[in-house]
């Protein structure tokens, strides 16, 4: 989970993270600026990290997905898999491995111990999880982030069982009927259900939290009419149904509106700065794995991100790639861990 309005030092000019909303002349300067950035970080940070991994990966290596099928994070992971395959030199098999907001994924790789899994998630199962339930795992000590992929907006979405039109709408419904709202997420401890619980506690509304494991199942479900409201990251099962209108765009958490869609204000006009939260994905690792294996997979990832072909990919679902060094990436995970734990005793966020 992340808030770039509020928390993040890489939401400048020249950030990747910049590029939402932009226009496209913009986009392509601010695109370019980040690249040179991103491109001169790696040129520093080799050396002798090449000759201390020539050895590895000794066999394929097991990129574990810490959510069901369906989801953005199953997407970009298949899309990610074969490139990163091909800059390694081995294979890389996606598995998904989902439940307990991406808890029960990411303490299979924390105790895989073999030097050849790695876990893509969002930064969640170890910013926000541990501050909701107990885990197998210590979050900080047991693994260590290597690398982050994207930035994604959340997006708050009405189904065909809504019949209002803005979010004003919900508001009103659910200070008119308390209760007669649900809003589904793709789990306890997700960054959709800090949002919900966000809205909420400012709102003084009652919504109730629907809880799925996973984003595959909730958009079957969605259209279907099994609830009014659902929050989600943009992704291939997602988009077609916004394009068409079966679901519809009711706000974004993002740092600015969307130029694909300019209609949807951010929670934050809408007057809720602490909701207006965004998703941040990437790599990670048991803390084991030797710290010259994780920092040349950050370069691999850093170098497969300011591809045009890939980086199009991303962007063209507004999804942002966000490369940065490992250690500006476990710096933002330890700053999202402490803010969420102050979020989550604030408002006295409890897991389901």
């Amino acid at each position: 989970m992340s808030s770039f309005l509020r928390h993040s030092p890489y939401c400048s000019a020249n950030s990747p993270v910049a590029l939402i909303g932009a226009s496209p002349g913009r986009r392509r300067l601010l695109g370019a600026a980040a690249a040179g950035l991103a491109t001169g970080a790696g040129a520093t940070r080799a050396g002798p990290a090449g000759a201390q991994t020539a050895a590895w990966p000794s066999k394929p290596i097991r990129l574990v997905v810490t959510y069901p099928t369906g989801g953005v994070s199953d997407a970009v992971a298949r899309l990610l898999a074969p490139r990163l395959a091909e800059r390694l030199g081995t294979q890389v098999i996606v598995e998904n491995k989902g439940g307990a907001g991406g808890s029960i994924g990411m303490d299979a790789v924390a105790k895989s111990g073999d030097g050849h899994t790695l876990a893509f998630a969002a930064v969640s199962p170890i910013t926000l999880n541990a501050h909701l339930m107990k885990l197998a795992y210590d979050p900080l000590a047991d693994l260590v982030p290597v690398a982050c992929v994207m930035v994604s907006p959340v997006w708050l979405l009405a189904t065909p069982l809504f019949t209002g039109r803005s979010f004003a709408d919900v508001l009103a419904q659910s200070r008119a009927k308390p209760g007669s709202l649900r809003l589904a997420t793709s789990g306890v401890a997700s960054v959709g259900h800090l949002m919900l619980e966000q809205i909420r506690d400012k709102a003084r509304v009652d919504i109730v939290h629907v809880p799925y494991k996973g984003g595959g199942q909730i958009f079957t479900d969605a259209v279907g009419g099994q609830f009014e409201l659902l929050t989600t990251n943009p992704g291939p099962a997602v988009n077609p149904q916004v394009a068409k209108g079966t679901l519809r765009l009711l706000a974004v958490g993002a740092p600015r509106r969307l130029e694909t869609h300019p209609e949807a204000p951010t929670l934050a006009e809408l007057g809720f700065a602490e909701a207006n939260l965004t998703s941040t994905f990437g790599l990670f690792a048991p803390a084991s794995m030797p710290p010259a294996i994780v920092q040349r997979i950050n370069e691999e990832v850093d170098r497969l991100l300011l591809q045009p072909e890939l980086r199009a990919r991303l962007i063209e679902t507004d999804n942002l790639p966000a490369p940065m060094s490992q250690a500006d990436f476990a710096s933002l995970v330890r700053r999202e861990y402490e803010s969420n734990g102050r979020i989550v005793r604030s408002a006295d966020i409890r897991a389901q």
